[in-house]
């Protein structure tokens, strides 16, 4: 088993869509649709807990839910860093957060029937506003108005409760990472 061709069917700024072409465990060759990022080396996630406890999640509208959606920081390597890198630098942009102990949590795929996304998701530890200049070098994307919510760990099921009531969606991959996080903190 294994890709055998890959054709690109559209290409536009961020993604492209792409046919792959396989061979399945009978010998068949088989066709699957897909997307995959432009321009891109990564995509990470970030797990923030303050020097309080408190775990840093944003709010923000997604277009392509049509809803404001729960998550955590997070972003896409398309300036040719390091992993670690782009987190440390997605975690200032988003939040206004910074910190000096990132630790490498997972990273496996989004969406596997869908997108060729490998996500990697880092612990920070210790998180505290940024400095100014910090502030300075990494501004804040200008398409995205993010909310910032700090909440305690121990009340983070009763605050993502209270925004799924109030309609948002809440990002399934906060559940998990929480409890993997646990072990380092």
């Amino acid at each position: 088993m294994g890709i055998i061709d890959k054709k690109t069917v559209w290409e536009g700024r961020f993604i492209r869509s792409i046919i792959l072409t396989y061979k399945d465990h009978s010998g068949n060759m088989r066709n699957w649709e897909a997307v995959e990022r432009v321009n891109c080396n990564g995509i990470i996630a970030v797990v923030p807990v303050t020097k309080n406890g408190e775990l840093l999640l944003i709010r923000q509208f997604r277009p392509v839910v049509n809803n404001f959606v729960i998550e955590f920081p997070a972003g896409l390597n398309d300036k040719n860093e390091s992993l670690v890198d782009a987190a440390k630098r997605e975690l200032i942009e988003e939040t206004g957060y910074s910190a000096d102990d990132f630790m490498f949590l997972c990273e496996g795929p989004l969406s596997s029937g869908l997108s060729t996304e490998i996500l990697s998701v880092f612990l920070a530890k210790d998180a505290v506003p940024a400095t100014s200049e910090l502030k300075q070098r990494y501004l804040a994307d200008e398409t995205e108005d993010i909310e910032i919510i700090k909440t305690p760990i121990s009340e983070l099921h009763n605050a993502l409760e209270n925004f799924r009531k109030s309609g948002d969606y809440i990002d399934l991959k906060i559940y998990g990472l929480v409890e993997l996080a646990k072990k380092y903190f």
